[in-house]
């Protein structure tokens, strides 16, 4: 038998639908899941979320700032605010772009390669040309 949480509010769903009340679908699930079972408190509060015609937590689309802001605009834009000044700091790009600062430290570590060295912004992979003027 599935205990996962996804299978459990799968049960809970169902059982809210045919009009079952929360305290019904606790005590049949503890029936059936025995100690596997999810928190009362948990059956209950996705019994008011189903009641109440949401039907998938995940589905619901939050007001607010979008998720999808490392786009290449950006990455472009703050790859030339670095540089101009390779001693800006991550909080001064994200007041900026009026985005997160762990976002901003995704682009300048994952997209773009940089990485912070005595308080400057530098590559993390040196081109051929860098690593012979380093030797030299």
């Amino acid at each position: 038998m599935d205990s996962s949480r996804s299978a459990q509010r799968a049960v809970i769903q169902f059982l809210s639908a045919e009009g079952e009340h929360a305290s019904q679908i606790y005590s049949r699930m503890k029936g059936v899941y025995g100690e596997q079972r999810l928190a009362r408190c948990t059956i209950f509060r996705w019994c008011q979320r189903y009641e109440a015609g949401r039907v998938n937590i995940r589905e619901l689309s939050l007001p607010g700032q979008a998720h999808v802001v490392t786009n290449s605009a950006t990455i472009s834009a703050a790859d030339e605010l670095i540089r101009q000044n390779r001693r800006i700091t991550t909080r001064e790009i994200a007041v900026q772009f009026w985005i997160r600062k762990g976002t901003v430290h995704h682009i300048m570590y994952k997209n773009i390669g940089y990485g912070k060295v005595c308080s400057q912004w530098v590559p993390k992979h040196l081109s051929a040309n860098q690593k012979t003027a380093r030797w030299n």
